[in-house]
């Protein structure tokens, strides 16, 4: 349907009689189409699989036997195994080596102090990514008496590049870690084009991507490509990888076949045409944010879909609806029930909207009602309403043609942020959940505060441009400016800094939230939603909208 056979269905009133004009985006087609149709089936190979269990344990001999090697050896296998994507095949083998490490070195300054710039950082980062609150001193001993990194260190580039990878997990009060950034950033920036490869690679993807803020399956293709090149690489990790590695993505294509059917059937992209159609995109979003292991399908369907459904829900409330229909919507969405359809009047366009958003969750429903789950139905619908009264709000300020300040709009900005699509991802766990850690969620703790202000922060720096050129509200930007009367340079840099802060908040609480020296997996999801902004708001780019960026 033409978007102007849309404003003249019967239910719709023009638009000319009410109070606020529609903004209009206009918007490219969503980049792969219906490219994932085409894999609906997915063959199973029985050797190949065979292949893979024999490489599996064959690898995780080679772990156990690493308790016996020195630290070094220890520290490089586990990494290795991490960065190709393997670990969740070797959970159990890893949890045993670092609490090896840890136990044979931390508190112990003999051996805490031994070993070169390239292991200490990389012992470091290792213990604090499986959640050991190990003590950033240990980098004391590379400064000299005037408290700046030894000189020397500048020609050692592994090892600039090994500490470097380390500053990203700092938290609030480690200025070593601060000026150790400053330091390897500058030195590596520096060295990176006159290095050749392998090393070239891992540095100049290192200083656009940190491998602590990356999506763990574009940074796995990545060192794919790395540790290959590397002459030391070993061959069972790197078959493994690669064999692992394309397993994987024949269920990462067949599951976007799977959601592909439910759009095209909720048919969007015809009947409202003035609405984002970012089907892949949101899968992408859904693998990024969820434990990305094949037996976690429920989670980044659930995801997927929701995220698909709130960027057409966001683009009726910012591009489309006036007010007024704005406010019969949001009524509808707190009734929840179909017959709101008709006591509300609610606007063709709206209703199509309305009627696709509690289809999807009756689905969802079915779902967790089969095994025994129902009751977080009620988390995923309440994280619906929540969002879409956050939406509401920004459209109050809209009309109302009001800048709020930062401290009035952040809390509301935090909502419309990643808080609701958290409790999503939650809700898909299902087992992996109690109701205990769902109301825990509800009270808004430090870690999801933390995590969405990256969300936000990141969106509003990257997305600030293309808001303002239609008419949408306004953005974190904009509120910065007024409350400090200051330009728009100034406050992104500002802005910037809270990011920055803010992921030192979450890089805490995940130290303080572990239990048994491992991240839960639900609480992998308020990390990797924080990655995933990264991945798709850095260096001020827009990449869900716009996805052709590259």
């Amino acid at each position: 349907m033409a978007l102007h056979q849309v404003l003249a269905s019967p239910a719709q009133t023009p638009h000319a009689a009410f109070d606020v004009k529609p903004r209009r985006a206009i918007y490219a087609p969503c980049l792969l189409g219906d490219h994932f149709l085409s894999y609906s089936t997915m063959d199973v190979d029985v050797k190949l699989n065979q292949r893979v269990q024999g490489l599996k344990e064959e690898v995780k001999r080679m772990l156990m036997a690493a308790v016996n090697q020195p630290a070094s050896h220890m520290l490089d296998m586990v990494d290795n195994i991490q960065r190709l994507g393997l670990s969740y095949h070797f959970e159990n083998e890893i949890d045993t080596i670092l609490k090896h490490i840890h136990d044979h070195s931390y508190g112990r300054k003999d051996l805490e102090n031994n070993g070169g710039l390239y292991t200490t950082a990389l012992r470091f980062r290792l213990l604090r990514q499986q959640g050991y609150n190990v003590s950033s001193d240990v980098f004391n001993k590379f400064r000299q008496s005037n408290r700046t990194f030894k000189e020397h260190l500048m020609s050692h580039v592994v090892g600039l590049l090994s500490l470097y990878e380390a500053t990203h997990l700092r938290v609030h009060g480690e200025d070593i870690l601060e000026e150790a950034l400053t330091f390897t950033t500058s030195h590596l920036e520096s060295a990176a084009p006159r290095l050749s490869s392998p090393l070239s690679k891992q540095v100049t993807h290192a200083l656009y991507q940190p491998l602590w803020k990356g999506v763990s399956r574009l940074e796995a293709r990545h060192y794919l490509s790395v540790y290959e090149e590397d002459d030391s690489h070993n061959q069972t990790l790197l078959t493994l990888a690669k064999l692992d590695f394309n397993l994987a993505h024949k269920v990462y294509q067949k599951e976007p076949s799977d959601t592909t059917r439910w759009w095209k059937d909720l048919d969007f992209v015809n009947k409202l045409p003035f609405a984002r159609d970012r089907l892949v995109e949101a899968y992408f979003w859904s693998l990024a944010t969820c434990i990305n292991e094949p037996e976690y399908y429920f989670a980044r369907i659930v995801v997927c879909k929701y995220v698909a459904l709130t960027t057409v829900l966001d683009d009726v409330y910012d591009n489309f609806s006036t007010y007024e229909e704005l406010e019969r919507f949001t009524e509808a969405i707190e009734r929840w029930d179909i017959s709101a359809v008709d006591q509300l009047q609610l606007p063709r366009c709206i209703e199509v909207c309305y009627k696709g958003l509690l289809d999807t969750y009756s689905g969802f429903e079915e779902k967790l009602a089969d095994e025994g789950n129902l009751y977080l139905i009620e988390y995923a619908k309440e994280a619906i309403k929540t969002l879409l009264r956050g939406y509401f709000q920004e459209a109050k300020w809209l009309k109302e043609k009001y800048t709020p300040t930062m401290d009035e709009f952040m809390p509301n900005g935090l909502v419309t942020s990643f808080f609701t699509m958290a409790i999503t991802a939650f809700v898909g766990m299902r087992g992996l959940v109690t109701k205990d850690s769902m109301d825990w969620m509800l009270n808004d703790p430090k870690i999801l505060k933390s995590k969405s202000t990256v969300g936000r922060l990141l969106n509003d720096l990257a997305g600030h441009k293309f808001e303002q050129n239609n008419e949408q509200g306004a953005s974190t930007v904009e509120c910065y400016m007024k409350q400090y009367g200051v330009g728009e340079e100034e406050a992104k840099i500002a802005l910037t800094k809270q990011k920055d802060a803010a992921w030192k908040d979450l890089n805490q609480e995940l130290l303080d939230l572990q239990s048994n020296n491992s991240i839960p997996k639900p609480l992998q999801i308020h990390l990797n939603l924080a990655r995933s902004t990264e991945v798709l708001y850095s260096n001020n780019n827009e990449r869900y909208t716009n996805s052709r960026v590259s």
